[in-house]
Formats: C-alpha cells, structure tokens, sequence
C-alpha cells in the first residue's frame, strides 16, 4: 500500500560541448513507435559521454516536443544509462524525446561526485542548446533519476555552479520539471535527524570531492524550484524516507510544487522494471505519465 502526499512546493579540463550534429551519431535501434539513437553531448580528456536518445518514430527537427533526461543510479560509482532506456521507451511512445545520459562515474573514471554533477549540467544545457536541431522545446525539458541518478537531477535544479568553464553560462542548465526515484538529496547534516541518518551521512564526505553541504540539493533549495515529483520507499535504508519528507516540506514551505509518493515496506530501487512483480514499476511509471500530463508535457 502507498500513501500520497500532495504538496504545494517543489581544476583545468580540456573538453567540448557538442553544439552541431555530430557525423558519427549512432543509429541504435528503429522500432515501429520509437526510434533510438546515440549522440556525444560531451568529451572531457579523452572521454566522451553519449546521449540515448528516444523519439517517436515521426518526430522531426520541425516537432518541438517535450524532451526528459535521466541520469542512472549507483552511488556516484558505477551504473549504466540501461537502466531507464525501460523509462525512455515508454515516453517515447507518449510523444517526448526521452534521453539516457551516461556520466563519469568514480569505477571507470576515478572521479568524485561534484564531477558527476558537472556532467549532469553538461547534459541539460547540451539538450537545450541543442534544442532547435533535435526538435526540442527548450522550455519543457525535464531532469529525471534514480538514486545518486536522482541526486545529479535535483542538483541541475538547486544548485549553483559546478559548470565546466567552457560551455556557454548564457545557455541554462536548469530544468523545467523533475521527476525523481528514492533521491539522495539531504547530503549533509542538518537538525534533528536521527543519529544514525546522522552518520550515514558523515560517511559520504570521501565520496563528494567537496564539501558536502555543496551538493546537498536540500541545503539548496529556492523559490524558483520546478514542479518536482518523488517516488520513494518507505523502508529505504540507503537513502532514509526521512530525507524527502524533510525535502519536500521545505519546497512546500518556499511555495513550490512537490508531489510525494511513498511506499510501504520497499526498499531502495523498488521502482526499476523487473524488480519483484514489477508492480511498483507499473504504478511508478503510471503516476509519472499522469504528472508528466498535468503539468503539460504529455
């Protein structure tokens, strides 16, 4: 059984932002709904970071349609963007332009979380600027995620720098909408969480490359937040309830629009397709649709 809360809140690189067509973009997959394909929104050294794009199969330059990134969980460490092509898919067929975003993670590329959140900006602004070219409105792109997926979108949203110095500023890395899945986004302490929230956190510190409180989405928070939906479960023991019921109230407290969906007795990750029954796959992805609808992207 679920409950819902409804809430009147929500050093030196050498790289390139991708502006133009890219000539070795991937045609992946082309099914009869939604196509499929691959392009780098970023190269960093020697890196170079791929976008899984998902269109529906009429969707042109000329469409303008809405458009959503994910960003994949797993700790700021490991993770692949495979785990909402499921997600993509299924906007995809509703219309959006629903993209995967692969990031620099610290077991392949032996980086800290504020990289990972430099990437995440990257990717937004790549979409935006990129917009026109895609068939993207740049005033409907939503930031979505799962986990530390969901950490990185909340914080394209909440937080201020953290941009690679040679992309464009002019061009916003701020999303218009965010659709979250058990978020870590209470990065630091803060007063009267239980001791062992506490210290769950403390623990967190190596894995930042800052001070935690810098990328804390919480410690962040302003009154310009966009319409944000959250999923999480109520006996999440890696990223404690407690934490986006804090979130959320404090959206609501700043005049924003934060829906809040828990569910009883699931743990982290209960809403990735094939978990269980996937039960809570079906009613994660069908109350996203309906928010998605509600705020005019679907």
């Amino acid at each position: 059984m679920r409950r819902l809360l409804m809430m009147r809140c929500f050093p030196a690189l050498l790289l390139s932002l991708v502006l133009l067509p890219l000539a070795n973009a991937a045609e992946e997959a082309t099914s009869g709904k939604v196509k499929q394909r691959t392009e780098v929104y970023k190269t960093i050294g020697d890196v170079q970071l791929t976008m899984h794009i998902f269109e529906p199969a009429d969707h042109t330059p000329k469409s303008k349609s809405p458009a959503i990134v994910f960003f994949f969980g797993g700790g700021w460490s490991s993770g692949s963007p495979k785990q909402f092509f499921p997600h993509c898919e299924l906007l995809a067929e509703q219309g959006m332009v629903a993209m995967a975003a692969d990031y620099r993670v610290a077991s392949r590329h032996q980086v800290t979380a504020d990289a990972c959140v430099a990437d995440a900006k990257s990717a937004i602004r790549w979409t935006r600027a990129n917009a026109e070219r895609l068939g993207i409105d740049p005033n409907r792109i939503v930031a979505g995620g799962g986990s530390a997926g969901g950490h990185l979108a909340a914080c394209t949203a909440a937080i201020d720098g953290f941009d690679e110095p040679n992309e464009d500023a002019k061009v916003s890395s701020r999303p218009n909408a965010l659709v979250l899945f058990n978020p870590a986004v209470m990065l630091a302490s803060e007063k009267g969480l239980p001791p062992a929230v506490q210290k769950r956190m403390e623990g967190l510190a190596k894995r930042m490359g800052t001070e935690p409180v810098n990328l804390s989405p919480y410690h962040h928070l302003h009154d310009k937040m966009p319409p944000t939906i959250i999923f999480h479960g109520k006996a999440d023991t890696t990223v404690p309830y407690l934490t986006v019921e804090r979130y959320a109230e404090k959206m609501q407290e700043l005049g924003c629009l934060c829906k809040l969906v828990g569910y009883e007795d699931a743990a982290h990750g209960f809403f990735n397709q094939g978990r269980g029954d996937n039960s809570a796959y079906k009613d994660t992805t069908k109350q996203m649709t309906q928010f998605l609808r509600d705020q005019g992207y679907l």
